[in-house]
């Protein structure tokens, strides 16, 4: 079964060919009779009864003509098996900081748990997407860190994305350029060809020593593009507004604030782009959009081992056919 397994013709349309036979076999039938010589006799009461074996079998001869015209047929028509190998070689990956508001404003719970466990749900998919690319992560509040350099270690910078908590360590507050300064900082010694940061912020830029534009400066100056992903709804919703006796948080609805033209800006003056999450379906389509926007450039390299069938098939027609011509002038000789 294997010599029929991924088989192709490389002229399929000369299997057209394939038709005639029933037509030949069918023209054979009406003329059988006159294919051999005859005699004429005033009565054949004589010879009733006396057809043998041998004269029966006879059309067996053209059945293997044809079987021979068959196999010549498909051999023309160049069935070939095709082993395929591929070969993947990946150009220099594209680095990405993903930079992470934890203010307490990140615990509002418009987007479901809530902004900041959403955002990292998103985060850790495209992670585990971009194989080929470093990432790192930084962090920030009223003042910010980085959780983890870039990378090529999933397992790291997926750990590093999970254990993002608010921080009450962090002066309380949201300080947009200070998160951009420390992310152009971990990618501006980068050699690589892409540098990209994702800025995910859900409120104005209220604390911090740098300005957001000075920091967005920088990022050009090292030629880095930044995606800006302003969260939130538009309006107002359930966030922490105080501490409870026993440390939990107590909510109530508040307005959103978010400093979208800051984050427009920030993304025009880089090259990026700036998005608006007010859901869990968009922020997630955010990503798969900044996803399909930073590819890595993959070049495949297939090569193809090409086994050619038709000579079996040759050798079978002339087998055919030489069968046929020895019954012909020894068994079949003086059949009638």
């Amino acid at each position: 079964m294997s010599w029929f397994t991924n088989i192709k013709f490389l002229n399929p349309e000369l299997l057209w060919l394939l038709l005639l036979l029933p037509l030949l076999a069918t023209w054979y039938y009406f003329t059988r009779s006159k294919q051999q010589a005859q005699v004429q006799i005033s009565s054949l009461k004589g010879f009733e009864g006396t057809a043998s074996l041998l004269s029966t079998l006879r059309p067996l001869l053209y059945g293997l003509r044809l079987l021979a015209l068959a196999a010549i047929i498909v051999a023309l028509a160049r069935p070939q098996s095709t082993d395929e190998t591929t070969k993947v070689k990946t150009s220099n990956g594209i680095d990405i900081v993903l930079a992470v508001d934890v203010s307490a404003s990140m615990l509002a719970k418009d987007l479901k748990p809530d902004r900041l466990e959403a955002t990292k749900a998103v985060a850790s998919k495209f992670i585990k997407g971009r194989v080929n690319d470093r990432i790192g992560v930084v962090v920030y509040a009223g003042e910010s860190y980085t959780k983890t350099p870039i990378t090529t270690d999933e397992l790291i910078s997926l750990r590093a994305i999970s254990e993002i908590r608010f921080e009450e360590a962090l002066e309380n507050g949201t300080a947009i350029g200070s998160g951009l300064a420390t992310a152009v900082n971990r990618l501006k010694e980068s050699d690589s060809k892409s540098k990209v940061i994702i800025l995910m912020t859900d409120g104005v830029n209220n604390s911090g020593a740098i300005d957001p534009k000075i920091a967005s400066e920088l990022a050009v100056e090292y030629d880095i593009k930044v995606y800006t992903i302003g969260l939130g709804t538009n309006g107002k919703a359930m966030t922490p507004v105080a501490i409870n006796a026993n440390g939990s948080f107590r909510f109530d609805l508040a307005s959103v604030e978010l400093d979208e033209k800051l984050m427009k800006q920030i993304a025009a003056d880089t090259g990026g782009k700036y998005f608006r999450a007010t859901n869990n379906k968009k922020l997630e389509a955010i990503y798969t959009a900044i996803d399909k926007l930073e590819k890595t450039e993959i070049e495949e390299f297939k090569y193809y081992n090409i086994d050619e069938k038709y000579r079996v098939l040759v050798l079978l027609a002339l087998g055919l056919l030489l069968l046929e011509m020895t019954l012909r002038y020894t068994v079949f000789r003086t059949v009638a």
